[in-house]
């Protein structure tokens, strides 16, 4: 990790150690501590299973769109690999943004394939999973106003879920449209200044050709996993499967601390409180947890301090647990790899 990188992530860090701080004190560390410690033990437990689940859905998720492009993965490696890449996104700032090239490095790098290929992979799949979370949200949302007022911050929120949906859709069909221009212009740019960097190791020329050449097949290889239908409806699938465990698991969370909330909430709670993982902080560390009570509290009706103790253990179960397993699997195929 160089210095800058190193810098960004301190930052970060101590961005999520504030976030969290503040919202302890807002709420009230004690009675915080005090739903945790009378949190029942076998919904804590299955709180972590139903994570297992989501991490294991998303996993055969990144294994079918793989097999689009002509890469094949066992299930057990590829449920691996899916947590390597949430251990990358977990521990970089903005989250999926910052994982990103970590990620495709890691799909590469165990499936023995391009660069390029990994990247599409993982590019495909985020892309992917904002049709269910945007169904979900919209579904929940629209089933919870029939029974209650949509109050103004829950309507903002909804409203960012769209437009964010929105906005990835267009970009998506922009660069798409626009991708022969890109992989031929895009070179042109990128590689002299790549060289100037680089000193005499990089021939500008070369590289430019090698980065056109990258860029036309990471397009290529996108365009395969869009037009294979039938692999396409199944990594949906999964896709909607992974978003569905983890409402279970924050339901469970519930259970835990002794609360029961509405099902239509947690519907659209969850990809409403995940748009604070673009944030600055490692996988929107304190970010997210503070947008859930943002939701939950005024939404279901439980206090606070409950909220707070269930979010607490559905996060320890989808971001700290997901980071031990994906950094377990990242050391497990560094080990590999180095032999």
């Amino acid at each position: 990790m160089d210095e800058r990188n190193r810098r960004a992530y301190l930052l970060g860090a101590i961005g999520a150690v504030v976030v969290l701080t503040l919202l302890f004190v807002a709420v009230g560390a004690r009675r915080i501590a005090d739903s945790l410690l009378s949190a029942d033990p076998v919904f804590v437990a299955a709180t972590a299973g139903l994570a297992c689940c989501w991490l294991a859905a998303w996993g055969l998720m990144l294994r079918t769109v793989l097999g689009a492009l002509g890469v094949s993965l066992p299930p057990p490696l590829a449920v691996a690999v899916y947590a390597g890449i949430v251990f990358g996104n977990n521990v970089t700032p903005f989250g999926q943004a910052g994982g990103e090239p970590v990620a495709a490095a890691l799909v590469s790098k165990v499936a023995d394939a391009r660069y390029e290929t990994g990247l599409a992979a993982v590019t495909s799949l985020d892309v992917l999973n904002v049709v269910p979370s945007l169904s979900l949200a919209f579904l929940g949302v629209g089933y919870y106003a029939t029974t209650a007022a949509v109050g103004e911050r829950l309507e903002a929120a909804v409203l960012s879920v769209a437009a964010l949906g929105v906005g990835v859709v267009l970009v998506a069909t922009v660069v798409w449209r626009r991708r022969h221009a890109i992989a031929t212009r895009l070179p042109a740019v990128v590689a002299p200044r790549l060289g100037r960097l680089g000193g005499a190791r990089f021939d500008p020329e070369a590289l430019e050709a090698d980065l056109r050449e990258r860029t036309r097949r990471f397009f290529a290889n996108v365009g395969r996993v869009a037009t294979s239908r039938r692999r396409l409806a199944a990594a949906l699938g999964l896709s909607l499967s992974g978003w569905l465990f983890q409402v279970v698991a924050l339901a469970a969370a519930f259970a835990a601390v002794g609360h029961a909330a509405p099902l239509a909430v947690l519907v659209f709670a969850i990809p409403i409180a995940n748009l604070a993982g673009a944030a600055p902080l490692p996988g929107g560390l304190g970010g997210i947890e503070a947008a859930f009570v943002a939701v939950l509290v005024p939404t279901t009706g439980i206090e606070p301090s409950a909220v707070t103790a269930a979010v607490l253990v559905f996060r320890g179960a989808t971001y700290w647990l997901s980071t031990l397993l994906g950094g377990v699997a990242v050391s497990a195929f560094g080990v590999r790899t180095v032999r």
